[in-house]
């Protein structure tokens, strides 16, 4: 049996999966929408100038496609899960590169600093999207999961609460 922490990680994982995939079919519906996205353990947030129907729309075909295995979906090139692995590398490199040493000899570091720090930018690229795949989202759905979105606006944007609940009838 798991624990329930592992129970919160892996409920917040498959909604993490799940707004990526919303936010991607949003985004092929609407090309020009901007929306920001974040998920805990009970669901996820979306934030943008879209329907509510737009959104519910969105989540139920996201599932449906989860489901048929279209896991692509559930990575997303603007996560910020690419960027907490862009800083935490580029800050791990230029801490190390800079340890040792005078300040002298750290000042004469820093064209190494400098380029190991834009190396780490770019391995940091395809290390966020294998993070996402393989640590911050799941595709893997429950199978009585059921949305419910309360939307309202909150300082001038739309906000979608997309609460995912388990069905009575399982």
């Amino acid at each position: 049996m798991s624990s329930p922490i592992s129970r919160l990680i892996a409920a917040t994982q498959r909604h993490h999966a799940l707004e990526h995939a919303t936010i991607h079919i949003l985004n092929r519906r609407f090309p020009s929408l901007r929306v920001i996205g974040w998920s805990t353990n009970q669901g996820f947030y979306i934030h943008g100038p879209v329907s509510p129907a737009s959104v519910g729309q969105a989540v139920a075909e996201a599932i449906a496609r989860l489901r048929r295995g279209e896991t692509h979906l559930a990575i997303h090139p603007r996560c910020g899960t690419n960027l907490v692995t862009s800083g935490t590398l580029v800050g791990a490199v230029a801490f190390l590169t800079m340890l040792p040493g005078t300040a002298k000899s750290r000042r004469e570091r820093l064209p190494l600093v400098l380029l190991l720090s834009t190396l780490a930018m770019f391995l940091a690229q395809p290390l966020g999207l294998w993070v996402q795949a393989n640590v911050t989202t799941s595709s893997d759905l429950d199978s009585d999961l059921v949305p419910e979105i309360d939307s309202r606006l909150v300082q001038g944007t739309t906000v979608h609460h997309v609460r995912l609940v388990h069905s009575a009838a399982n």
